[in-house]
């Protein structure tokens, strides 16, 4: 007797919402290459068209059509989502015609407008990104960190190119390190850039692009470092610290030598591209842990 078939049971799809930058195509193929499947939602004037060629379904969309974002999510059969790639916050909130550009729908009004609208304001990035999140959670969507699809894009701990610094970018590399860190907590910003123990630059709502070029006109002497690291009990489903080659060119233009990222929670996006230019600039990248400074010091060469 032949056998009877059995029905191939499909797996939900992994939802995505994607913003600017090479994260959520990374993210996109490596869902993809486990054998799922990607709806994603492209942020309009933001993601990539590339995502077309990857994702299961793409669906292009303004950023502030967080109900219609939900809706198209449960049409589609997802159960979890990933949110990756960048948003220029400053654009979006600050541009001058937030209602014009974006037209909120009512669930974005309700999500948003007590945190930018109401007597208590707190436009902070963990703020905006929990309640979007929160708002997902209660529509019976689970929000995943991105990192949980495509593990191998953190960094592990140890020098990625060049040599171990010596003792004075060392105690650079500490003082970066503590100051980064306590950004970090307040909800400032990721990055600051550093020369001879004196703080050049530091991030905040320009982003981490904008911090590195304005380094560059304040150090014309060159040879400073960058150091980014992650807030301290950061939320791994969003604003995950993230590197690529843009990042290297950037440095290199701006006469950086070394940049400093936090192991286990730094994405680093188009590794093999990244480390190569790092290494045809001569440009030191290491990533590091706290306990790497529980002595006090980072272990010069």
């Amino acid at each position: 007797m032949p056998r009877p078939e059995t029905k191939r049971i499909t797996p939900p799809p992994i939802g995505l919402i994607a913003g600017w930058g090479r994260f959520p195509i990374e993210v996109a193929r490596a869902i993809v290459a486990g054998g799922g499947n990607v709806c994603c939602i492209a942020i309009r004037g933001h993601a990539s068209d590339e995502l077309e060629a990857i994702c299961e379904s793409v669906k292009w969309s303004g950023v502030g059509r967080v109900g219609g974002h939900i809706r198209h999510f449960r049409r589609s059969g997802v159960e979890q989502v990933a949110m990756a790639g960048k948003l220029f916050k400053s654009d979006l909130l600050f541009s001058g015609s937030l209602w014009l550009r974006h037209l909120p729908d009512l669930q974005c009004l309700r999500t948003f407008g007590p945190l930018l609208f109401g007597r208590k304001r707190d436009a902070r990035d963990d703020r905006l990104l929990l309640a979007v999140t929160n708002t997902y959670n209660r529509s019976g969507l689970q929000v995943c960190a991105p990192t949980d699809f495509a593990p191998e894009l953190l960094v592990n701990h140890g020098m990625l190119t060049g040599q171990r610094p010596n003792a004075g970018r060392s105690r650079d590399i500490e003082v970066g390190w503590r100051v980064a860190r306590q950004m970090g907590g307040m909800d400032i910003g990721q990055s600051i850039t550093i020369k001879d123990g004196a703080v050049i630059a530091v991030e905040a709502i320009e982003g981490t692009d904008a911090c590195i070029d304005r380094t560059g006109e304040l150090c014309r002497r060159g040879g400073w470092t960058l150091v980014k690291v992650s807030k301290p009990n950061q939320d791994m489903r969003f604003d995950v610290p993230t590197i690529g080659p843009q990042t290297v060119d950037r440095v290199h233009k701006a006469g950086g030598t070394t940049i400093v990222i936090e192991a286990d929670k730094t994405i680093l996006v188009d590794r093999d591209e990244t480390l190569a230019k790092a290494r045809q600039a001569g440009i030191a990248i290491v990533a590091m842990k706290e306990s790497d400074f529980q002595c006090n010091r980072v272990e010069a060469a």
